[in-house]
């Protein structure tokens, strides 16, 4: 049996073994944790990884294609978010993060670096409210900023805001009362123009970031 044939199924009896304990009939007692309702206010504060996909030929402005690409490094932040339950099962969810990425070229070009403010709102759906072990999913929207930017071996660079989307796809584990153990990945559909210019040489190129947010944390819910 292979490495990761042994470590898939590992994962999977993990999961079965929380579903199982999550889901399982408990006597008042044995309940010492707040199930999910409506009208509770969630807060969590996470640790992310954002990974950006991203893709883009660098043209110049008159649109001959250079062959360079655009990338953009990962970055690790805190975050805190906040989540209103309309009932046990759906809730809002709003995010707030801001992280720095170093950008170059395909040819080791530096292209400085630009920091991202993407406040991001989600509507979940939360399959167990009651149970311990409560997974989710949701969709929503995302509305990116671009700020701070630093321009490297270039003379200039912008990036031009935008509205994504955005899906994700979680879990909560109750510890005890109301609070619990958190985690989340989002998947970001984000876009920017960006603009530059090199030695004279102005530049363009049309870049789809796209990242994958990956968030482990705690909440309390009020």
């Amino acid at each position: 049996m292979s490495r990761s044939w042994r470590t898939a199924c590992a994962v999977s009896a993990l999961t079965a073994a929380l579903f199982a304990v999550g889901t399982a009939p408990a006597s008042a007692e044995e309940i010492t944790f707040k199930p999910k309702a409506a009208g509770d206010i969630n807060v969590r504060i996470r640790g992310l990884g954002v990974v950006p996909t991203e893709r883009g030929d660098i043209k110049t402005a008159g649109g001959t294609d250079t062959t360079l690409n655009v990338r953009l490094g990962n970055a690790y932040v805190p975050e805190i978010d906040g989540s209103y339950f309309l009932t046990p099962n759906l809730a809002l969810e709003l995010i707030a993060a801001t992280t720095k990425h170093d950008v170059d070229a395909s040819n080791g070009l530096d292209m400085g670096s630009v920091w991202l403010l993407p406040p991001t709102l989600t509507l979940q759906y939360h399959f167990l409210p009651t149970a311990r072990f409560s997974p989710y999913i949701g969709a929503g929207l995302n509305y990116t900023i671009f700020y701070n930017e630093k321009k490297g071996a270039l003379r200039s660079i912008s990036y031009e805001d935008g509205i994504g989307y955005a899906l994700q796809a979680g879990f909560d584990y109750a510890i005890t009362g109301p609070w619990s153990f958190n985690v989340d990945v989002k998947k970001l559909w984000l876009n920017t123009d960006v603009k530059a210019n090199l030695g004279g040489t102005a530049l363009k190129a049309d870049v789809d970031i796209n990242p994958w947010i990956f968030g482990v944390g705690v909440g309390y819910r009020f």
